[in-house]
């Protein structure tokens, strides 16, 4: 799914993250790391937010240095605190990503209906709450048909309606898409919910695969 190429992001001096080189399989991930570890710095980076030095492929073949284009067109992202623009509608938002993702007709009714945000979608984002802006912050992560989903986060904020949702979403689109996850949280995932979940550890500034016990 993932390789990572002598991979380093810094920040001026300081060295925020460095991957010589790793393979992630396709799958669903559980990214642990303390504070500051660089978590979020790694799914910026593989979302190509971040600038970095080296390379990552996905799919073994499609680089986001080299072909961003078509690379950011599979891999989708959901911040920890989204911002957009207040002046814009939850559907206009939902309108620009889901042409810019490719989304097949009726795709983003569905997400609407079935995360209850039908009463308030059509009102200006400035006027939503910090659990309506995360729950269309991960509506728009879902939208096209990417390979990798990176959600920074996801089970903060919004209620716990909500996250069960949110976790078949997940169990669902891996299961028939076959799209892989990574997520960063200080809480581990639900076993029950995501039985086949994986750890990868971000450590002493490099990242890491833990094997399952």
């Amino acid at each position: 799914m993932l390789h990572f190429q002598k991979f380093e992001k810094r920040y001026g001096s300081f060295p925020a993250l460095k991957i010589d080189e790793l393979t992630i399989e396709p799958g669903i991930y559980w990214i642990r790391g303390v504070n500051g570890s660089g978590k979020s710095t790694l799914l910026k980076s593989i979302a190509g937010i971040l600038s970095f030095k080296g390379d990552i492929l996905l799919n073994n073949s499609i680089s986001i240095t080299k072909q961003p284009v078509a690379y950011r067109k599979l891999v989708n992202f959901a911040e920890a605190e989204p911002l957009f623009p207040e002046f814009l509608t939850g559907r206009e938002m939902i309108s620009l990503f889901a042409d810019a993702k490719g989304a097949p007709a009726g795709q983003e009714q569905q997400l609407i209906e079935s995360m209850y945000m039908t009463s308030y979608i059509d009102g200006p984002v400035g006027s939503y709450s910090s659990g309506m802006m995360k729950k269309l912050s991960l509506l728009l992560a879902f939208l096209g048909k990417p390979d990798i989903i990176l959600l920074d986060e996801p089970l903060i904020t919004i209620d716990t309606a909500s996250l069960k949702i949110l976790y078949g979403w997940m169990a669902e689109q891996h299961a028939q898409q076959g799209t892989s996850f990574l997520l960063t949280s200080h809480q581990p995932l639900d076993p029950e919910e995501l039985p086949n979940a994986k750890e990868l550890l971000v450590e002493n500034q490099t990242l890491n695969l833990q094997e399952n016990e």
